[in-house]
């Protein structure tokens, strides 16, 4: 990033911090930066044109998500996840978005159900013009909205935290993963619009572990 772009930042109103947070995350989510590569302070200072203070902010916030691994005389790096601890942040990730969609089914209100919809067709929108920046915004969005439904603050909480720690895990690899993450959305939409509490629950319990795979396949490639 240049000085203009630098400049630009500094005229969105947010610390410029979360500015070079979300860039960092953004580059390693799209994978600029590979899991175990060094995110060295000075170098990420001068590409994103700013101080070393928002970068090591940034970083900081970075490794509190999962992303990032901060290492005493080693510094920051892309995190790399074992074998192990996917599957156990997938099972739990699974139990909570499961229960989330099986009480939004519960608890469906017909204000929440419009707005999902409306995120549905805004995706199937990006979808055609496979504008993933738009498409991140948007799972984002339905998961939250699907959680407001659910209507308990604590699993909301829970399940926004971990989220954030999973980011990485569930960021999707390809296309054809995120096509099939907007089909399995429809799913688990018209299940909570059905009522069908037990079923909501099952397909999104099921949507975590298919992203996981997807997850699993690539870092096997």
């Amino acid at each position: 990033m240049n000085n203009t772009s630098a400049a630009k930042l500094g005229q969105k109103h947010a610390p410029l911090f979360a500015l070079v947070r979300d860039r960092i995350r953004e580059d390693i989510l799209n994978g600029v930066y590979r899991p175990g590569d060094r995110l060295i302070e000075g170098k990420l200072s001068e590409d994103l044109g700013v101080s070393r203070i928002p970068v090591r902010e940034a970083l900081r916030e970075l490794s509190a998500e999962g992303i990032v691994t901060i290492e005493p005389r080693r510094g920051a790096s892309v995190a790399v996840l074992s074998d192990s601890s996917a599957r156990n942040m997938t099972e739990v990730r699974a139990a909570l978005e499961g229960l989330n969609a099986r009480l939004a089914a519960m608890r469906r209100d017909e204000e929440t159900i419009a707005v999902l919809k409306d995120i549905l067709q805004r995706g199937q929108d990006a979808l055609k013009r496979e504008d993933l920046n738009e498409l991140k915004e948007l799972n984002k969005l339905f998961h939250d909205h699907l959680g407001t439904m659910a209507d308990n603050s604590i699993l909301a909480e829970l399940s926004s935290s971990f989220r954030d720690r999973t980011t990485l895990l569930f960021a999707p690899s390809n296309i054809q993963r995120v096509r099939s993450n907007w089909e399995e959305h429809a799913q688990i939409l018209n299940a909570v619009i059905a009522g069908n509490a037990e079923l909501a629950n099952l397909l999104a319990t099921q949507h975590v572990y298919n992203a996981a795979s997807a997850y699993f396949q690539t870092d096997k490639q």
